[in-house]
């Protein structure tokens, strides 16, 4: 199997991971929410990435990963700047109405995008551009119903925006820059992360819902809920990094919509949710959406790639040819018709 198709393989299985996971933990945390009455969610995530460190430590341990410690303050703000993301996401849903809150959550994709093509000079080509509206609309149609606006609610809402899509588009570049693996940034910036929600979590938690994380009655059945959402974020929170690692911030997005549309559907079947042919039409629209942006950048990857081979091999090329010429005793004549030996670069000869 060659490194492309071992890449191509390793993507698939953190997708897959991704989708899985994120959808077993919405549908956990819906339960233990709407069923049990534990609505304390900021403080909830500050204990799945507690749980998430202390199983990657287990990992370290075994020695089924190894610890490459790097820029330390980097790490710091990219943890801390990661935490403050989920807490004013969370007070995003708290300040304003649910479609709002959904607008918001679209909002992030051309977001993305704007940050990613003015500070990285990154292109986006048309089709890419076209198949992410198209999803956006879908996403919008089955998921945005009232548009409540407030001024506290979309400052929140801008903060959590853009805060979301410079943690995400870190994610990426701190791996490529300190050729650091998913496994090795997570288990550096999870302390951050949980120590950042650990700390304001009862603060937005009480804000959010006017009661006490702590005077919460935790009968076995909550406890059991709580530790099944622990266990099942460890993988969340690892096919997060994975996934932003392996493709980009904005392939990681229109993930995050996908698992949107397949909670909708397994809310209507399994938990008998209400759903409307507005519901139905929204979520075809968007499956047609990432099914042509998973086209479109499947078909481009795959068209750099073969370009990138291309002037590998005619580098090589270049570089094999001086050698072969004079292997050959060939000779290069002037006009006169004397023969004139090829020209050599002396520091390129001492060099090899």
């Amino acid at each position: 199997m060659s490194e492309g198709q071992r890449f191509q393989l390793g993507t698939i299985g953190a997708l897959s991971l991704s989708v899985v996971s994120s959808v077993s933990i919405v549908i956990c945390n819906k339960a233990l929410i709407s069923t049990l009455g534990f609505t304390f969610a900021t403080t909830l995530t500050s204990w799945h990435l507690l749980v998430t460190f202390c199983s990657l430590h287990v990992a370290l341990w075994l020695k089924l990963f190894e610890h490459k410690p790097f820029d330390p303050r980097a790490v710091m703000g990219f943890g801390i700047l990661n935490g403050s993301s989920i807490g004013l996401l969370n007070l995003s849903l708290g300040f304003n109405s649910v479609g709002f809150y959904q607008m918001t959550k679209l909002a992030i994709i051309p977001c993305t995008v704007l940050l990613e093509t003015l500070f990285f000079r990154k292109k986006f080509s048309r089709h890419i551009q076209v198949s992410l509206g198209i999803l956006l609309l879908g996403v919008g149609i089955a998921t945005v119903t009232d548009l409540q606006l407030n001024l506290v609610g979309s400052v929140l809402s801008l903060l959590a925006v853009v805060t979301t899509c410079i943690a995400q588009i870190m994610t990426n570049t701190i791996q490529k820059k300190f050729k650091v693996s998913s496994t090795q940034l997570l288990y550096q910036s999870c302390p951050y992360q949980a120590i950042t929600l650990f700390v304001t979590g009862p603060f937005v938690d009480g804000l959010l819902t006017n009661q006490n994380v702590f005077a919460f009655k935790y009968t076995p059945q909550v406890l059991a809920f709580i530790v099944l959402s622990c266990l099942i974020s460890v993988s969340v929170n690892f096919s997060t990094f994975l996934v932003i690692g392996k493709t980009s911030p904005v392939t990681y997005q229109v993930l995050g919509h996908l698992k949107t549309c397949l909670v909708l559907a397994f809310g209507y079947v399994l938990l008998r949710d209400p759903f409307s042919w507005r519901n139905i039409l929204g979520i075809l629209i968007a499956v047609v959406g990432m099914v042509v942006y998973s086209y479109y950048c499947t078909t481009e990857s795959q068209q750099k790639a073969s370009e990138a081979a291309a002037q590998l091999a005619q580098a090589k090329e270049n570089e094999s040819d001086p050698l072969i010429s004079v292997e050959n005793g060939a000779s290069i004549l002037t006009d006169g018709g004397a023969a004139k030996a090829p020209g050599w670069n002396s520091n390129k000869d001492l060099r090899a």
